[in-house]
């Protein structure tokens, strides 16, 4: 099923070009050409050719079914997480304990699409073994890799990339200097000037790169003296390494002369902006660079200076304006960091903001700037796992490693990276656990990791961490710590159906919150799961009561996370009172919260009732398409609802309705179409106003009595729980 924007063309994420593409029609067309004929093209070249620019200009002209998705790998350091950035890039979700791989090679199956590797050459091997498996498993996929070197796997089809040609060169050094306002028209001067753009050229092997950092000189200086001081540089340098590859050295040196064109404080910031993994925003550079001969104040000016010389770009995003520095010059910036001996100071600044950006995002989400925070969160990512590397490598930063982690809490759990935040929480509680025991930063780390566990489904070692995390509480005698182990244990005993200890733990862990002045988001959806086991024992106005309460306080404080669970169960609510258009309005605003937010947990939960809702309304065969959707959904978040007879018995109710209305094979017919759609098309059909109420409404208190024969009842074998992966 192909899955379309709002304006027709298939999906994908390539950036959109921002300035004139010039030149490079017959690398185009043998780039296409191998596309073609190829699954694993790599187009190799030396450092600032524009391997990346003619990447993304021949997979914007591929039409695959399934889109073209661009993986930038530069901010990885680690091949550990190539993976996750594929997933990233891909926008998927999964909540479960699979690897990441597993989660590609089930969304990759039966899909047509290109991806995008660019920025391979210090993951060779990851990328390669990556592709290898990807390729042998997903015949649809194409992958086009972009890199110095070659990924050297079987089939692979190399196109390298020479500089441009001399009239190029020419004519991509004459429009970015006509970008900035520079031109070179008089009929005077034309020839003149013409030939010593000619020669600059020819001197910078008309490497893109070089040629856009020459550019960036043009508004001050003329074509003459910016080849005059890049012949002293040439001269200077000619003999500096006789190992180079020439075009190597060539690029070397015109990044060096642009440096060394640089005033003292441009150069000095140029180095201390090499410490950020991805890209960065004012703030932050302010920060991270300023002092020791940079006065904060001056950040912008100098900054502006790095952008106006092409050593920054510029870019939009939707945490705001960001800049980020070519990976060929952030790392000649690093060289200069290191050399001057201040990078560990730098490497701790960067540090120091992110944690303090963790800090001020956990608190911000819970206020009415919450999408805001996952947007920043989801932009600041190569730095904070950075971050979370440089703590976590150093065993007396074990503490600072423990609670960036854990502060990270909502974005692991509300922004669906569940995965990932598990495998840092792991490392995190690991680390010195004798010196960090029962520090406020280890115990927190123990319980986020026990909610993650939780949401995955995997018992045992939440129970474990729980424990631990128990133990060490009471020890320490850290009242907040118990409260949120407690509060966790609750949530367990509500997804395996123990329903009265639930109930227990849930309203213990909340009278201990109000003690100690606890209010967030954690601690509201801590009464939602308390509600939650209220309805299942049937106590549905006080579940009504307890989340109409939670609904006001999220009102007040803009709070929409939380509040999408509150909503779960008020619609829930709502359809046993046989109430099924306030039910559908109710979960149509949960689920546009959840898909905003990439809760895949919250989407599909308002999925599996919304399918009830509207077999209430009559639409039989609708009820059967969306819980086919869902049970496309469920291998990417775990257990399909949780294994748990409470959280299934809408489910049943619904199989066993709609297959007597419809009859099995048109039931059926229904449950393959819904499993063939993506999640887009699938919220967006979800979110569709209702129809006019229908023939099998559920009758007052009838639902109730419905759902509690299908919680005795024995399991129907259900077609919706088998395979799938969530579309990205």
């Amino acid at each position: 099923m192909r899955e379309l924007r709002r304006d027709g063309t298939p999906p994908g994420n390539l950036p959109l070009e921002l300035d004139t593409f010039v030149g490079r029609a017959p690398e185009l067309a043998g780039l296409a050409g191998a596309l073609d004929s190829a699954r694993l093209v790599t187009v190799t070249g030396t450092g600032g050719v524009g391997k990346s620019r003619l990447a993304a200009r021949a997979a914007a002209r591929c039409a695959p079914r399934d889109g073209v998705w661009r993986v930038e790998l530069a901010p990885v350091r680690d091949g550990e997480f190539v993976d996750y950035a594929v997933v990233e890039a891909l926008g998927l979700t999964d909540h479960t304990t699979r690897l990441p791989r597993e989660t590609l090679l089930a969304h990759l199956a039966e899909r047509e699409l290109l991806l995008v590797l660019d920025g391979v050459e210090h993951l060779v091997g990851a990328c390669a073994a990556l592709a290898k498996d990807l390729l042998g498993r997903a015949p649809g996929l194409r992958i086009l890799a972009v890199g110095r070197r070659p990924l050297g796997v079987a089939g692979e089809r190399l196109v390298p990339l020479a500089p441009l040609t001399s009239e190029e060169a020419v004519e991509l050094l004459t429009v970015r200097a006509a970008q900035r306002h520079v031109t070179y028209g008089c009929e005077d001067d034309l020839d003149e000037g013409r030939g010593e753009l000619r020669e600059l050229c020819r001197r910078l092997d008309g490497i893109p790169l070089a040629i856009e950092l020459a550019a960036g000189r043009l508004g001050t200086l003329s074509p003459g003296q910016v080849l005059q001081r890049l012949d002293d540089r040439f001269r200077l340098l000619t003999c500096e390494d006789g190992t180079a590859l020439p075009r190597h050295r060539t690029l070397r040196t015109a990044i060096g002369w642009s440096h060394e064109l640089c005033s003292p404080g441009e150069r000095l910031l140029w180095a201390r902006l090499s410490v950020f993994a991805g890209p960065f925003d004012l703030e932050a550079a302010e920060y991270v660079c300023s002092g020791g001969g940079l006065p904060a104040e001056d950040v912008l000016d100098v900054l502006s200076a790095l952008l106006a010389q092409s050593v920054l770009t510029r870019e939009e995003s939707p945490a705001g304006v960001r800049y980020r520095m070519l990976d060929t010059v952030r790392a000649y910036g690093a060289d200069w960091l290191e050399a001057t001996g201040d990078a560990a100071r730098l490497r701790r600044r960067h540090r120091d903001w992110y944690v303090g950006l963790a800090t001020w995002c956990e608190l911000e989400w819970f206020s009415p700037r919450q999408r805001q925070v996952a947007a920043r969160v989801d932009a600041e990512l190569p730095n904070l796992r950075s971050a979370l590397e440089h703590c976590l490598a150093d065993p007396d930063e074990a503490h600072l490693g423990q609670y960036l982690a854990g502060a990270l809490w909502f974005h692991w759990v509300g922004c669906g990276r569940l995965s990932e935040g598990r495998h840092w929480l792991e490392q995190a509680v690991r680390l010195d656990a004798e010196r960090t025991a029962g520090e406020q930063s280890r115990l927190k780390a123990l319980w986020v990791l026990a909610y993650v566990a939780i949401l995955q489904g995997d018992m045992v070692p939440a129970l474990a961490a729980l424990q631990e995390c128990r133990e060490e509480a009471e020890r320490s005698a850290n009242p907040t710590a118990m409260a949120y182990a407690e509060h966790r244990t609750g949530c367990l005993a509500l997804v395996t159906d123990d329903m009265p200890r639930a109930e227990t733990l849930l309203r213990s862990a909340l009278h201990r919150y109000r003690e100690i002045g606890e209010l967030n988001s954690n601690v509201l959806m801590g009464q939602v799961e308390l509600a939650m086991a209220r309805a299942f024992q049937g106590d549905l106005p006080d579940a009504v009561r307890l989340c109409e309460d939670v609904r006001q306080v999220c009102e007040d404080h803009g709070e929409r996370w939380a509040r999408s669970y509150a909503l779960y169960v008020l619609a829930y609510a709502a359809w046993n009172d046989g109430e099924p258009a306030r039910a559908h309005e109710l979960l149509a605003d949960c689920l546009r919260s959840a898909h905003r937010f990439r809760d895949q947990l919250g989407s599909v939960l308002a999925v599996e009732l919304l399918a009830l809702v509207t077999l209430a309304e009559g639409d039989a065969a609708e009820a059967a398409v969306l819980q086919g959707a869902a049970g496309r959904m469920w291998p990417s978040v775990g257990l399909p609802l949780f294994g748990s007879a409470h959280y299934n018995a809408p489910h049943e109710l619904c199989e066993t309705a709609a297959r007597e209305q419809l009859g099995d094979e048109r039931y059926e017919e229904c449950v393959r179409h819904g499993a063939r759609l993506g999640r887009r098309e699938v919220v967006a059909r979800a979110l569709r106003r209702p129809g006019a109420p229908g023939s099998v409404p559920a009758p007052r208190g009838g639902g109730r009595r419905a759902a509690q024969e299908a919680r005795t009842a024995k399991p129907a074998a259900s077609p919706t729980r088998k395979g799938g992966e969530t579309a990205g």
